[in-house]
Protein backbone atom coordinates (compact mmCIF):
# COMPACT_ATOMS: atom_id res chain seq x y z
CA UNK A 1 0.00 0.00 0.00
CA UNK A 2 2.95 2.30 0.54
CA UNK A 3 3.81 1.98 -3.14
CA UNK A 4 0.31 3.11 -4.12
CA UNK A 5 0.57 6.13 -1.85
CA UNK A 6 3.94 7.15 -3.27
CA UNK A 7 2.67 6.70 -6.84
CA UNK A 8 -0.44 8.70 -6.00
CA UNK A 9 1.47 11.57 -4.44
CA UNK A 10 3.95 11.75 -7.32
CA UNK A 11 1.16 11.59 -9.89
CA UNK A 12 -0.83 14.35 -8.19
CA UNK A 13 2.24 16.57 -7.97
CA UNK A 14 3.11 15.98 -11.62
CA UNK A 15 -0.45 16.51 -12.84
CA UNK A 16 -0.85 19.63 -10.73
CA UNK A 17 2.39 21.17 -11.91
CA UNK A 18 1.55 20.32 -15.53
CA UNK A 19 -1.85 21.97 -15.29
CA UNK A 20 -0.29 24.99 -13.61
CA UNK A 21 2.32 25.21 -16.39
CA UNK A 22 -0.48 24.97 -18.95
CA UNK A 23 -2.36 27.81 -17.26
CA UNK A 24 0.69 30.06 -17.53
CA UNK A 25 1.86 29.12 -21.02
CA UNK A 26 -1.29 27.77 -22.76
CA UNK A 27 1.00 25.15 -24.33
CA UNK A 28 -1.01 22.00 -24.98
CA UNK A 29 1.91 19.64 -24.36
CA UNK A 30 1.53 20.18 -20.62
CA UNK A 31 -2.06 18.93 -20.73
CA UNK A 32 -0.93 15.93 -22.76
CA UNK A 33 1.74 15.20 -20.16
CA UNK A 34 -0.83 15.43 -17.38
CA UNK A 35 -3.17 13.02 -19.17
CA UNK A 36 -0.35 10.54 -19.85
CA UNK A 37 0.75 10.62 -16.23
CA UNK A 38 -2.84 10.12 -15.04
CA UNK A 39 -3.34 7.15 -17.36
CA UNK A 40 -0.01 5.62 -16.39
CA UNK A 41 -0.63 6.05 -12.67
CA UNK A 42 -4.08 4.53 -13.02
CA UNK A 43 -2.72 1.53 -14.92
CA UNK A 44 0.06 0.94 -12.39
CA UNK A 45 -2.39 1.23 -9.49
CA UNK A 46 -4.80 -1.20 -11.13
CA UNK A 47 -2.00 -3.66 -11.86
CA UNK A 48 -0.84 -3.55 -8.24
CA UNK A 49 -4.40 -4.02 -6.96
CA UNK A 50 -4.93 -6.98 -9.31
CA UNK A 51 -1.71 -8.57 -8.09
CA UNK A 52 -2.75 -8.04 -4.49
CA UNK A 53 -6.15 -9.60 -5.17
CA UNK A 54 -4.52 -12.55 -6.94
CA UNK A 55 -2.21 -13.04 -3.99
CA UNK A 56 -5.16 -13.20 -1.62
CA UNK A 57 -6.94 -15.71 -3.84
CA UNK A 58 -3.85 -17.91 -4.03
CA UNK A 59 -3.48 -17.86 -0.23
CA UNK A 60 -7.07 -19.03 0.22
Amino acid sequence: MLILRVIGILAVLTIGSSVLAWLFTRDRRYLLLASRVAKGALLVALAILVLMAAERLIIL
